[in-house]
């Protein structure tokens, strides 16, 4: 996938494969760091300002109600959803039905149950389109076109390779985790189906009707990994905003607390002297004041993945969005 994109490995470790607490933590870490130097190396008058009944006041107590405010919105959005998965009856047994319809699919494609695990699920059917496109590479085998057995050898060993790096990835991972669904990022299905399609059209006068049933048969495989992805992905960005809710709510909490005490206890006064040649006061107002942006943050390091990930997988059907890929 990084090579798709045409991004550095780092840049997508933090916006995709790295812990969100982390990152939260290492933004938490920026922002007291930022905070601490700036009151220290900028103009002197700055310290006298912290120091100040006045500017703690207005500082935290707008901390307060910006805390509660974003808490209560972000506990919304989850709830809304959420919501989607709520409805009357007759719903929920059609969505039971659709589910069951496509598990039956996958089961005649797959010859055996499909399984309940998500990790081995995709996992099968990555298989299944490997196995397929090594069928059709002996199938093409004795075809008179060079130009056309080069291509689908090509083609064959691209998407093998694919498929075990997959494979691999998915090998023991568990849902909930961000593994699942990067594993499945990395499996390009949709350029893959159009280079079937492509093979299929420019050589439809060489291929054998036995050949053109393999490139179906192989597309169908191929076309089966979308959907799955998508549910996949959908299952993930609802557990992702259960847990943002939650680890915000846990954060708020501390964070109203710290805010509170700044407002009612903490004077110009009350943190006299210095340490390592920087005030005690701008430590103390520092540290509260990344406690409490702390919901904000992990707000941040959730929100970052998810949409990286949305941005990624805006088209089911072969469309490449990307110049990185065109």
């Amino acid at each position: 996938m990084r090579e798709r994109a045409g991004e550095s490995r780092i840049k997508l470790w933090l916006l995709l494969r790295a812990n969100r607490l982390q990152v939260t933590a290492v933004l938490a870490l920026a922002v007291f760091a930022t905070f601490v130097a700036a009151v220290t190396l900028l103009p002197q008058p700055l310290i006298p300002q912290l120091r100040t009944g006045d500017t703690i006041e207005t500082m935290f107590s707008t901390m307060i109600g910006a805390i509660i405010t974003g808490t209560t919105l972000v506990v919304t959005i989850g709830q809304l959803v959420l919501s989607q998965e709520n409805g009357p009856l007759g719903e929920q047994r059609d969505r039971m039905e659709n589910a069951m319809d496509f598990r039956d699919f996958t089961e005649e494609l797959i010859g055996s149950p499909s399984p309940a695990d998500p990790s081995t699920f995709l996992r099968q059917l990555v298989t299944v389109a490997q196995q397929r496109a090594e069928t059709l590479r002996s199938g093409v085998a004795d075809n008179d076109n060079d130009k056309l057995r080069e291509e689908v050898d090509e083609f064959t060993d691209s998407l093998v390779g694919n498929a075990d790096f997959v494979r691999e990835q998915l090998e023991g991972a568990t849902f909930g985790s961000f593994d699942v669904l990067f594993a499945a990022l990395n499996f390009n299905y949709g350029w893959k189906i159009f280079q079937v399609e492509r093979i299929a059209n420019e050589f439809e006068d060489e291929l054998s009707a036995d050949e053109r049933d393999l490139l179906d048969d192989l597309k169908t495989a191929l076309s089966l990994f979308g959907p799955a992805r998508e549910h996949v992905k959908t299952l993930y960005f609802e557990w992702a905003l259960v847990s943002l809710s939650q680890m915000i709510l846990y954060a708020a909490v501390p964070a109203l607390v710290v805010a509170g005490i700044m407002l009612t206890v903490v004077d110009g006064g009350t943190f006299p002297g210095a340490t390592f040649g920087v005030p005690n006061m701008t430590w103390a107002i520092g540290l509260a004041f990344t406690i409490t942006l702390l919901p904000f943050l992990l707000f941040t390091a959730y929100v970052l993945r998810i949409v990286t990930i949305a941005k990624r997988t805006l088209a089911i059907e072969p469309l490449i969005l990307r110049n990185s890929q065109r």
